[in-house]
């Protein structure tokens, strides 16, 4: 009584513990190392549009400098009109400044422009790259679960096998110490039980490894799962109806932003090719101490002015540069064919090895029953001796192979299920 106190004590507080599907998605979207990186490089190209941005605006900088000359220098610059007047002009050889400059990119031929768009469409690819992460999360999840959960249903069925394989050698034992049965039956069902026990130690090792893979996953130890209900019922939208919706998909919205991208990087390799027009402005101070009165002197300068830099021959460097930009949008044009063919591909294939698993649950049900009745016929045969111990070993482990067959079929149907909504984005039920 107290075994079977602390047996329910022990079930109960495993299924307060256990995690829900639910739980460990959410979980991992906070938590896995795969989610913090792609929501690490969105924030990167959030920083690096907004410094494509701000280079549009120029720089303010605060300058300054100290300089030994071997000969002496004017403090300010010599004008006619200074020499002229006569008025004693400050000589160093020491000569310090300070001040503050401005710069202003006025023309770049449109590549600011296009640095600009460029980072806008970087920034958004890694937005949608993020979700796609989700979508692939959630489905790898997914899919270890219902692993766990097929192979923990698997483990039961092996043990119940384990039982009736123990209760069959007993009475196999007893019957042979009355001298009804031979010893070499008794031996042949102990190779099976023994057999069975191994099948059994193999399927714990294998929850072990997936509970594993799950954990590293998730990004938390997962020790008990719960249990889900679902029907193995046809998927009621058609391969047609979902190959129309993959152009919309955003795998193939990146790739199209990769394209729109790559040809904004032709047309900022193709401005070398124009003027460049800079405007700079300097404010500031000359300070040094007079060589004839040695008193420490100062003298405000500015000057404002506009650059031209027009690049008429570079040996082919800015030919090449856009030949190089066109080929790479070549490359994103050919990407995205490829993006869209793979995922029509993997759509149909997805589809088609659903319906083969909804097929093998059906026929899997159906060998189950006829194999669990004939493993009951033959039980009953032996028993009158008219049947040999190996056509009740061998109906056994039909049975015992068909139920494994139906556990397995129905969670490959399930995953096969989840792995459409993936192919399709729909398995991150977050947005």
């Amino acid at each position: 009584m107290q075994f079977k106190k602390s047996a329910f004590l022990f079930l109960t507080v495993s299924l307060l513990s256990a995690d829900s599907l639910n739980e460990l998605i959410n979980y991992a979207k906070t938590h896995a190392t795969v989610v913090q990186n792609a929501q690490l490089d969105a924030k990167l190209s959030k920083l690096k549009k907004k410094q494509s941005q701000a280079n549009q605006f120029g720089e303010l900088d605060i300058v300054g400098s100290a300089t030994m000359y071997n000969r002496s220098r004017t403090l300010i610059p010599l004008t006619p009109a200074i020499i002229q007047s006569g008025t004693h002009v400050v000589t160093s050889k020491e000569i310090y400044s300070a001040g503050a400059s401005y710069t202003l990119p006025l023309f770049t031929g449109f590549a600011q422009t296009q640095e600009v768009e460029i980072s806008q469409m970087a920034a958004k690819m890694s937005q949608i790259k993020a979700k796609l992460t989700n979508e692939e999360l959630v489905y790898n999840i997914r899919s270890l679960y219902l692993s766990i959960l097929a192979l923990q249903e698997n483990l039961k069925a092996q043990d119940a096998y384990i039982k009736a394989l123990d209760t069959l050698t007993k009475l196999i034992e007893d019957e042979v110490a009355l001298g009804k049965k031979a010893q070499v039956d008794a031996l042949k069902a102990k190779t099976d039980y023994e057999a069975a026990k191994l099948q059994r130690a193999s399927i714990e090792n294998n929850i072990a490894l997936t509970k594993s893979s799950l954990s590293v996953l998730v990004g938390k130890e997962v020790k008990e799962l719960e249990a889900i209900e679902f029907d193995i019922t046809q998927q009621e939208e058609d391969l047609e109806t979902l190959l129309a919706h993959v152009s919309g998909l955003k795998k193939v919205e990146v790739e199209e932003l990769a394209v729109q991208k790559a040809q904004k990087g032709i047309k900022k390799s193709e401005s070398q090719n124009w003027p460049q027009l800079q405007l700079a402005a300097y404010a500031g101070k000359n300070f040094a101490e007079d060589e004839s009165t040695n008193v420490f002197d100062n003298e405000t300068l500015w000057q404002v002015g506009v650059n031209l830099k027009w690049n008429i021959f570079d040996f082919g460097k800015t030919t090449a540069a856009i030949e190089s930009a066109k080929i790479s949008k070549l490359k994103e044009d050919v990407a995205k064919k490829d993006t869209l063919r793979k995922l029509e591909k993997s759509l149909k294939d997805a589809y088609s090895t659903m319906q083969l698993h909804y097929k093998e649950y059906l026929s899997n049900t159906a060998q189950y029953k006829l194999a669990k009745e004939s493993a009951s016929i033959e039980s009953v045969r032996y028993e009158n001796d008219a049947a040999t111990l190996n056509d009740l070993l061998l109906a056994k482990a039909k049975a015992q192979l068909a139920l494994s067959g139906v556990i397995m079929s129905k969670y490959n149907y399930q995953k096969s299920k989840y792995y459409i909504e993936y192919l399709m984005e729909r398995g991150d039920k977050s947005e």
